[in-house]
């Protein structure tokens, strides 16, 4: 088993950034691939970045060249550092992590097998 915690969330304004982390316990995250979903209100869940084992990453385009993800396998730590937040960034971010597709990035959430309990990120107009 997996446990994942979140934290670093907050309040910014608009144009600020934000760098979350993801705390991992029980296993060694070395061979896992490690991904960050948010969810705003009344909104599915959705892709934000993964990294595979071999720090292949993969961005969705709404976040392109503004998140960055990243990882330490000796801390056993993921890492997204946002810049140029925006109001629609606002949502609940949660980080995830799959054994299964350790090899890729995938933005599919049904790929991960332990998620955290998420971090709330409000981005001020």
């Amino acid at each position: 088993q997996v446990q994942l915690v979140e934290s670093g969330g907050g309040l910014v304004q608009a144009g600020g950034s934000l760098t979350l982390s993801c705390a991992a316990s029980g296993r060694t995250l070395s061979r896992y691939a490690m991904g960050w979903f948010r969810q705003a209100p009344g909104k599915e869940r959705e892709f934000v970045t993964a990294i595979s084992w071999s720090r292949i990453t993969g961005y969705a385009d709404s976040v392109k060249g503004r998140f960055t993800i990243s990882r330490d396998n000796a801390k056993n730590m993921v890492y997204l550092q946002m810049n140029s937040l925006k109001p629609d960034d606002t949502a609940v971010y949660y980080c995830a992590a799959s054994l299964r597709y350790g090899s890729g990035s995938s933005a599919s959430q049904y790929d991960y097998d332990y998620w955290g309990q998420g971090t709330q990120v409000t981005v001020s107009s």
